[in-house]
């Protein structure tokens, strides 16, 4: 199978991803080919640096280290314990917007939330999704939040 082949979802670690992370992991599952989750870094990530120490100033290491650890969560909410086969994850540096769009280039499909943790609140899509769905190289699903998704922040 060759990499063109793949479906690419990118996750923030927001709701937004989650659900996006779970749509595209049944959508692989249906289609038979494999998932890329793809986190990003990029220079003023405030929201992964939020998540170290106040004390200390985050390396590339522990920014890493905090985005696969998100990453986890993710695919923990998302799937829990069945995880779909052929499910690859990588921590890219830079521009998200710039990072799944050049991950486009070989993919059939890039899955991305509505809305991350970055931007405004009353935006209808925020501007990682609207970049990839102006310059993305193969198809792209924009996903809301589902009923149910928005049922569990409230009760849970």
């Amino acid at each position: 199978m060759n990499g063109d082949q793949r479906i690419v979802v990118g996750v923030d670690g927001s709701e937004f991803s989650t659900t996006a992370l779970r749509l595209a992991g049944r959508m692989s599952t249906s289609l038979n080919v494999p998932l890329e989750v793809i986190t990003c870094l990029g220079t003023s990530d405030f929201f992964l640096a939020s998540h170290l120490p106040e004390e200390s100033t985050p390396t590339t290491e522990q920014l890493e280290e905090t985005a696969k650890r998100l990453v986890d969560q993710a695919l923990e909410r998302a799937f829990g314990d069945s995880r779909p086969e052929g499910l690859t994850r990588s921590v890219k540096f830079g521009a998200p917007a710039k990072a799944l769009i050049d991950e486009s280039k070989n993919a059939q499909l890039l899955v991305v939330g509505r809305r991350g943790k970055g931007g405004f609140l009353h935006q209808v899509m925020g501007s990682v999704s609207g970049a990839c769905v102006a310059h993305a190289h193969c198809p792209v699903l924009v996903v809301g939040q589902s009923a149910d998704d928005l049922r569990d922040r409230t009760t849970g």
